[in-house]
């Protein structure tokens, strides 16, 4: 339907825009960028809890580091560049080089492996204009980007990790199920017969250590390696793939990656690429489908709106809007002089899922009317806002 598209949800909900003179690119909006920032907010701990070290790397690079990893010749036409008088430069599509690049700044021994590092990476691609579609195909856009650098023997138990790691988050999401697909090496592809045969070997047997039921996608593997595709499954019963696991062994060989074994000689780390939502714009987009706008609590652009019943009761809404504010929730505090029922059908037009109504009684009793679509309940106001807040806790 298209007023479950995310584009009229976007608009209804003012959460962002796009527009000619920036196709391709995400004009977001106090709204919607207060859950973007809500999205980047949890993954970041998520991911600081599993291991991760965030990084940042830069976005314009040299011509010759990309023609070096492979990713020049692969997707040349689809990075944007520009030269000076003396040199070439790219926007980056991905940042798995600039990962590289770290992990290669000093010498590194096989006992700080596995070294894992995620970046929220800023990247551009040069869509064709006919394939743009909202937040689903953009040419400018944020992916959670995640690399491990570790032994071989590590792989197994770093890719299980990841694994639940996604489930956890996906639940959390509001996504209950998800197929996973593996994909083999692609008719373009970089590396040995002999490397990926390894590689696809190590991959599978890590996805049976995992748990994991694969369905096989062959062709489906990035150009240096295979990979576990995560595809979730959303409330209309469509398919969206996010989610990945890619184990690499050429990479690092193209970029010269090492490390110091225990033998105290110089080898090679294997390199697993690892995304939980893939671009943070489209898995956005997928969310507001997946819930038709009406974000759970935790996610909601406006979490509470606290509304008053007639001008007498402004200023304990106002207090009311403060108590929860300090607790870290998004308020929106509606004193306009209009009847209480056009601003409950307003707030819920908004996507708020929680209200609550001051009046008379609750200014003199210090409690809230709470409204949770059909429920309604009085409480004492310090009881509510422990209750938000708790839900609003991710």
């Amino acid at each position: 339907m298209e007023n479950d598209d995310h584009r009229s949800i976007g608009q209804r909900l003012e959460l962002f825009h796009i527009q000619p003179e920036g196709p391709g690119q995400v004009f977001w909006h106090p709204r919607g960028f207060a859950v973007y920032r809500a999205i980047e907010d949890y993954i970041r701990r998520r991911m600081r809890d599993a291991g991760f070290r965030e990084i940042r790397t830069p976005q314009l690079l040299d011509r010759s580091l990309w023609e070096r990893s492979g990713h020049w010749e692969k997707f040349g036409r689809e990075m944007f560049w520009l030269e000076d008088d003396e040199r070439s430069f790219a926007l980056k599509p991905m940042s798995c080089p600039g990962h590289i690049q770290i992990f290669n700044h000093r010498i590194r021994s096989y006992r700080e492996l596995p070294l894992r590092f995620a970046e929220f990476g800023a990247c551009h691609r040069n869509e064709p204009s006919g394939a743009l579609l909202g937040l689903m195909r953009a040419r400018a856009f944020v992916q959670d980007d995640a690399h491990v650098f570790c032994l071989e023997s590590q792989i197994e138990a770093e890719v299980a990790r990841f694994c639940a790691l996604l489930k956890s988050i996906y639940a959390d999401f509001g996504f209950a199920e998800f197929t996973v697909y593996f994909s083999t090496r692609p008719e373009v592809r970089a590396g040995s017969d002999a490397t990926w045969d390894h590689a696809e070997a190590a991959l599978a047997a890590a996805a049976r250590a995992a748990g994991l039921a694969c369905r096989e996608q062959p062709g489906g593997g990035a150009f240096y390696g295979p990979k576990l595709d995560f595809v979730l499954t959303d409330a209309r019963g469509r398919d969206w793939q996010c989610g990945t696991a890619q184990l690499d062994f050429v990479l690092p060989e193209r970029l010269d990656a090492r490390y110091v074994s225990a033998d105290n000689a110089p080898a090679r780390p294997v390199m697993i690429h690892h995304a939980v939502l893939g671009s943070l714009e489209r898995f956005m987009a997928i969310l507001l489908e997946h819930h038709a706008g009406q974000l759970p609590l935790w996610l909601a652009p406006d979490q509470v709106a606290v509304l008053s019943i007639a001008e007498a009761h402004a200023d304990y809404a106002a207090k009311v809007g403060r108590e929860l504010e300090r607790r870290g929730l998004r308020v929106v505090v509606d004193d306009r002089p209009e009847r209480l029922p056009r601003k409950i059908v307003d707030a819920r037009e908004q996507g708020v899922p929680a209200m609550l109504v001051v009046g008379t009684r609750e200014a003199q009793e210090k409690t809230v009317a709470l409204r949770r679509g059909a429920e309604q309940r009085t409480l004492p106001l310090a009881e509510a806002i422990e209750l938000l807040a708790a839900e609003a806790t991710r």
